[in-house]
């Protein structure tokens, strides 16, 4: 089927008649008449009509005369010639806006996706400013700057140019200036140079410009199961290194924290479709039969030395079946793993039942990059749980406030103020912080942090009130140490730091498992300072004093 769109022609947009004569659309294959097309049409036309007037004349009078209509004179011949040109233009000009658009896009074959997205007519231009921003080329040879012309032109596609170059990073630059002309919007402050595009060519980013700069702090130790780490921190909220380090600080003063993982398992949900609902609910039966799971597994498995499958649930909707199937991965975050291995377990279903429809390698049943009950209950990834036990002492002179304040509070935000809100896995102070974090500055899905932060904050007071045992549970917690940007030179620093890069030759997965318990520790200690700041009334005081700026950060990178 084919799902490809043609965007529709609309009027064009006044700004486009801004453009310089250069960056003006393709040559019209009218731009070769003599004269204006609307003279050429109206001469052709009338010799058209005409000739075809004079040659019925003609021959009447030949049929009337009895004369053979083969012998012709000189003006009949004439009146011919004339009749087929003007009946060959009329047939070219009916389609003539085929013929534009041939011309304009011949040179373009090799690398067309046919859609319309190198017309100029479909480029996207927001409304330009009215005064252009001062551009400084990023372009210097000749050779560059014809390309540059030809990709404004649409001569050679944008998402091209690494292909047709062989070379990923001057790709990135002729790209990046023929969107400054095209926009006349300056990209002075998104850095270019200092970055491998080879390492992100068909795998982490597409047509790329430059790369954004995040700040990566670190805050350490957290000492957890009787080891010490210091985390890494990519973001551009003044206050959450600092806080978490305090979080940190304080568990470290009452003697660390402790985590399990009492669930590891990456998840994919197909749907399909039967001509009757009792035909879904015959394959929900089979697969739900513990004596066929082997059979199952023994297909699953063959995608992956590493994927192995742990089981399926099914749920039944109509005639559609949604299949969640749970595998292994070991130390990768296992999407691709998994859903190989759903391809090749649907393959096999098809032979007994044939008349069954995939619908979709993914039915949101798994669920991914969005709030669902299923992860919540049933968890995705790794689930984690994280406690600490943090002495009277320590909340008192580190975190300024006292255990019945801190477990009260807890229970009227957390708890109460979440389910008000009818939060859905969103039990917690700001878990989603540390995990976003995290998640940038070690090559994760950013996206994943979605499910990943879903979390609930418990406290309590212990030891007769005296001190505080808080804990953190995480039932989706989605990371990996290899494939993705985890390769990326930035992001493999810091899983370096960690001690968790790329797989484990040991223990296959350990590396992955161990990342999930940082990031739950981290969340640990996020909770328990932001919880202590807002009891003791620090929050805003310290966000002003280190969440706000009085620096034009533009000026001083220009």
């Amino acid at each position: 089927m084919d799902v490809r769109r043609r965007p529709s022609k609309g009027p064009r947009p006044a700004a486009m008649e801004q453009l310089p004569s250069s960056e003006s659309a393709a040559p019209k294959a009218s731009d070769a008449l003599p004269l204006p097309l609307y003279l050429t049409n109206a001469v052709f036309f009338t010799l058209f009509f005409s000739v075809a007037y004079y040659m019925l004349l003609r021959w009447r009078d030949k049929i009337r005369n009895s004369m053979p209509l083969h012998v012709v004179t000189f003006s009949e011949l004439a009146a011919i010639v004339s009749l087929i040109a003007s009946f060959i233009y009329l047939l070219g000009f009916f389609g003539i806006d085929f013929v534009q658009s041939f011309i304009a896009r011949a040179s373009n074959e090799p690398w067309d996706l046919g859609d319309d997205v190198d017309d100029p007519r479909h480029r996207l231009l927001t409304c330009p400013p009215s005064i252009r921003d001062h551009l400084i080329p990023a372009v210097s040879s000749s050779e560059d700057e014809e390309i540059v012309e030809w990709v404004i032109k649409g001569t050679i596609p944008s998402y091209a140019l690494e292909e047709k170059l062989g070379d990923c990073k001057r790709a990135a630059r002729i790209r990046r200036e023929a969107l400054q002309r095209i926009t006349g919007r300056s990209l002075l402050g998104l850095p270019l140079d200092g970055f491998d595009y080879d390492s992100i060519l068909k795998q982490c980013c597409e047509m790329p410009v430059g790369y954004v700069q995040i700040p990566v702090g670190i805050a350490g130790p957290l000492l957890l199961d009787g080891f010490e780490y210091t985390v890494p921190m990519a973001t551009t909220e003044g206050c959450l290194v600092a806080s978490t380090n305090r979080g940190f600080k304080g568990i470290y003063a009452s003697g660390g924290a402790t985590s399990t993982i009492f669930r590891d398992g990456m998840t994919r949900a197909p749907v399909v479709r039967f001509p009757s609902a009792a035909r879904a609910c015959h394959l929900k039966f089979f697969l739900e039969n513990p004596s066929n799971f082997q059979t199952l597994a023994d297909e699953f498995n063959k995608s992956s030395n590493f994927a192995r499958l742990q089981g399926v649930q099914c749920s039944v909707a109509g005639k559609n079946l949604y299949m969640r199937f749970s595998c292994s991965t070991g130390d990768a975050m296992g999407m691709n793993m998994v859903s190989k291995g759903v391809e090749n377990v649907l393959k096999y279903l098809q032979r007994d039942y044939p008349d069954m429809d995939v619908i979709g390698i993914s039915g949101n049943f798994c669920s991914d990059k969005k709030p669902a009950a299923i992860n919540w209950i049933e968890g995705r990834g790794k689930s984690v749980v994280c406690e600490a036990i943090i002495k009277e002492e320590v909340v008192k002179k580190v975190f300024r406030t006292n255990v019945a304040t801190l477990v009260e509070l807890n229970m009227l935000k957390n708890l109460a103020g979440s389910a008000v809100a009818g939060a859905l896995g969103g039990f917690n102070a700001h878990a989603s912080n540390i995990v976003s974090a995290i998640f940038i500055a070690t090559g994760q899905d950013p996206a994943q942090n979605v499910e990943s932060s879903h979390c609930i904050t418990m406290m309590e007071a212990v030891n007769d009130g005296k001190d505080l045992h808080i804990s953190v549970t995480m039932p989706s917690i989605e990371v990996g140490t290899i494939g993705g940007g985890t390769q990326l030179a930035s992001q493999s620093a810091c899983l370096n730091l960690l001690g968790v890069k790329g797989a484990s030759k040991g223990l296959p997965g350990s590396n992955s498992r161990l990342l999930a318990t940082i990031v739950a520790g981290s969340v640990l200690a996020g909770e328990l300072s932001l919880m202590a700041a807002i009891a003791d009334g620090q929050l805003v005081k310290s966000h002003m004093k280190y969440n706000r700026s009085s620096k034009d950060v533009s000026k001083v990178a220009s």
